[in-house]
Parts: C-alpha cells; structure tokens; sequence
C-alpha cells in the first residue's frame, strides 16, 4: 500500500480574478482586486505551509510539492524550505492559469521546468495541470518536453500507461476523492470530515493492497488544511497510516520508477 502525499502549492495574481472564492462577493459580481480571497490564499503561504513543513518532518515524510513555477519566484523562503527539505517538486505550470487559456503552452511548459531546474539544480518529471486542466494536445506537449509522468487522469487506484505521439506518459493515481477542495471548499463538509473520509478510504484500498498494490493519493492546500481546525485531523489520518504494516509514503518520482521497474513497456 503505497500513501502519495501531495502538497500544492500555488500563486494567486491579485491583479486577476481568484481561482476560487471562500467569500462570495456582497454584489454578486466578483470585484478587482478581490482582496478578501486573495488574502484567504496568502494566509496558506504565510502560515499554513509551516505547519505542513512541521507535520511532515514529525513523520519523515518527504512528499511531493506540486507547484506552480513562479512560487520559486514570488514566495522563494517557502521554495527554499520545501527544496532543503528534500520535497520532489512536481510541475504544476507557471502559475494558476487554466491550460485552455494559453496560447502557446509548449512555452509555458519549457518556462515551468526551467525556472524549477533552476531553482532545484533537478528537472521535473513529473506533471500537474492548474485545476486538472488539459486540452486534447497536452499531454503530447508533455511528452515532448521529457516529462514522465502526469497525475490529471484520476481514473485509477494504480499507475498506467497512456500512449502520446512523442511516447508514453504514465498517469500516478492523484485525486479529487481525496483532495481538500472538492471535500471541504465545494462540498463543505465540516473539518473532522476529512479524517472519516481518509481513514475509510485508506481501510477499503489497504484491504484490497493484499492481492496487489494500491496508491491513495492525500491532495493537500496550506489555505486549506493548513488551517488551525483542519491541521489536527490531517495529524491523525497521518498517524492511522502509519500504524499499519507494509505501508510506505512515496513520492511521484518513487512511484513512477517503481511501476516502470514492474511494468516495462513492451
């Protein structure tokens, strides 16, 4: 049983509209700039992210950062923390700008990795769209640029292989099941929700990791889970995994070379 720990970690314009809102706007029409909900955000990155740092290093755990590349830039002290960490930093674009909205994503992809390459001193294998966004024509992109690996497809408990015009891609199981924004901002569920939610989830796929290996993703946001009412229950789903035999916490990198290692294509 295979736990894929997935910190996000991204930059919100305020000279743009918000990717999601916490306080609707008291016209009904969202107003520029939305300072409210920018600062909702920016709490994440202040104060929320450090409790993240904390929790993780209580449990030596190294996850995955999905980031967008201009965090490397704008918020370069909590890069730093995740990169000294030893943190795998997982693409997700340059900034929180949906893919349908680009006109040149080949670009924007090349700008993502060099700005994390220069950063790390290490190129990104792996990818994450803003929102799970993709056209018809990224993952070819994708490919093309070396990387080896996305986490848009959420269609599975285990990797798999999808074929791209410039060779294969192999898709690590990341989620919408597990991932605080659909759970806690859409659905609004209260916070000690989100432990029932995990822990059930992890006994069903624990059960069924006897026959062969199972991957739950946990898709975490400081703005979200880094919240003081939320940190406690993210604690506790954290200590429940770790009491059970044969559980390991990988990363994107480790789980891509792992099914690679098992699954050679043919």
């Amino acid at each position: 049983m295979v736990i894929w720990p997935i910190v996000n970690l991204e930059v919100w314009d305020i000279s743009r509209p918000m990717p999601r809102a916490f306080l609707s706007p008291p016209t009904g029409l969202p107003l520029m700039p939305d300072v409210p909900n920018w600062s909702w955000h920016e709490y994440g990155m202040r104060v929320g992210v450090w409790r993240f740092f904390k929790l993780f290093d209580q449990f030596g755990i190294r996850p995955t950062l999905s980031i967008n590349a201009r965090v490397c830039e704008d918020y370069p002290r909590v890069a730093e923390q995740a990169r000294d960490a030893g943190w795998e930093f997982m693409a997700h674009a340059y900034d929180q700008i949906p893919m349908h909205k680009l006109d040149d994503q080949p670009a924007m992809i090349r700008r993502s990795l060099d700005v994390i390459e220069t950063f790390t001193g290490k190129r990104p294998i792996g990818w994450l769209g803003p929102g799970l966004t993709q056209t018809l024509e990224t993952p070819d992109y994708l490919a093309a640029a070396g990387l080896r690996y996305i986490g848009d497809w959420v269609y599975d408990d285990e990797p798999t292989r999808i074929a791209t015009t410039h060779g294969p891609l192999i898709t690590l199981p990341y989620t919408v099941e597990h991932n605080d924004i659909p759970v806690m901002m859409i659905h609004q569920h209260q916070s000690d929700y989100w432990l029932t939610r995990l822990t059930e989830s992890f006994d069903q796929l624990y059960e069924e990791s006897l026959d062969r290996v199972k991957v739950m993703a946990v898709a975490i946001h400081p703005y979200i889970s880094g919240q003081p009412h939320r940190i406690a229950y993210l604690k506790k789903a954290f200590d429940y995994f770790s009491r059970f035999e044969g559980v390991v916490f990988w990363n994107g990198v480790q789980l891509h070379d792992w099914y690679v290692a098992e699954n050679p294509s043919r």
